[in-house]
């Protein structure tokens, strides 16, 4: 039996998923989800889920043919080359991935762009993405708005409570707030209880979701152009809440996985099947010039027209640049007093010298 790998590389470690290269979509042959170890690179995660896989493939008679991993950074696609050198994998940009697994489903809209809406654990990625030619049209990150952040705000309303809670629990306690609307929290020392509702964890996360909607429509006048649909990807989308609030709050059709956080390893699938280069790059537009299309199509009207030359003066006058965040250390709240919405970053990546 002939598979192929593909494996999603983030702060929060790796994911893998391990099936036919025509059938991504569907329950695949095998899948690994590897946390990121404390004080551990990214590197070190993506080693060590791609090795687990074909161990497991081999146990069982089969071999994997070919394997591609998505990297949202430059430096962890560097550190990722760096530490597996000379291999037969293949490293992608994220955005591609998820583009082209979103095709391959049916799921990306017919229009010209989308935003990508990647909330992980350490931060959100929003990209917009021409669909026509899967070029990066801008691109930004924050860590206001983050997994991380939103284990931190349960932990304060659990420890209010009188309920305390470790990362790993509270972590648990927010994922199946995904699937149930309350949770019962219990303290291991103490045996006090808590109960923790969706609605309760709505209202801890309401201020990073406004400031991830502000962040969606400074993206889109950036870019002038106007996007058909929001794709939430990542981990934390999987809360019903979250999503409605988004909906709501940014106001364009929205494109979701029932497995947000496997959009990308599922991608690389596809990717890896076609036997990528070493490394595989998004093309991002430039300042001052104007996306051009893949295929000939008929000639567009004048709205479109219009459209095209907003984005090129828009662009050419605008420099892309960061939210600025505040320290991201963590901080301890003052009693009875809510905790800003926490920021946190990713460490510094040591790349190995060879």
């Amino acid at each position: 039996m002939v598979l192929v790998l593909g494996v999603s590389a983030g702060a929060g470690g790796a994911r893998a998923v391990l099936t036919h290269s025509d059938q991504p979509h569907l329950p695949p042959v095998d899948r690994l989800r590897l946390p990121r170890r404390a004080g551990g690179s990214v590197d070190e995660a993506v080693l060590s889920v791609i090795r687990r896989m074909r161990v497991a493939a081999l146990a069982r008679g089969e071999c994997v043919t070919a394997t591609a991993v998505t990297c949202r950074s430059e430096a962890h696609a560097d550190a990722i080359r760096a530490a597996i050198g000379r291999s037969e994998v293949g490293i992608v940009d994220e955005p591609l991935a998820q583009l082209r697994y979103l095709r391959f489903t049916g799921m990306l809209p017919d229009c010209e762009s989308v935003i990508l809406y990647d909330l992980g654990c350490s931060g959100l990625t929003v990209t917009h993405a021409d669909c026509r030619t899967d070029t990066i049209l801008a691109s930004r990150r924050s860590t206001v708005l983050s997994g991380d952040g939103y284990d931190a705000l349960l932990r304060w309303q659990l420890a209010r409570g009188g309920v305390l809670a470790d990362a790993r629990t509270t972590r648990a306690h927010r994922e199946s707030l995904s699937r149930a609307r309350v949770v019962t929290a219990t303290d291991a020392d103490t045996g006090g209880r808590a109960v923790v509702t969706r609605s309760d964890l709505a209202e801890l996360c309401e201020a990073g979701l406004h400031h991830s909607a502000s962040f969606v429509r400074q993206l889109v006048e950036e870019t002038g152009v106007r996007p058909g649909a929001l794709v939430l990807l990542g981990g934390c989308t999987r809360n019903p809440s979250l999503r409605a609030d988004l909906a709501q709050r940014i106001g364009l059709p929205i494109v979701y996985d029932p497995e947000p956080d496997y959009v990308s390893a599922r991608g690389a699938v596809l990717l890896a099947a076609q036997r990528p280069a070493a490394r595989l790059r998004m093309p991002r537009l430039r300042a001052g010039s104007a996306v051009v299309a893949r295929e000939t199509r008929p000639r567009p009207g004048r709205r479109k027209l219009i459209a095209a030359m907003a984005v090129t003066a828009t662009l050419g006058g605008t420099v892309a640049g960061l939210l600025g965040t505040d320290d991201p250390s963590a901080r301890s709240p003052e009693p009875g007093t809510a905790p800003t919405t926490a920021q946190l970053t990713d460490g510094s990546l040591r790349l190995k010298q060879n």
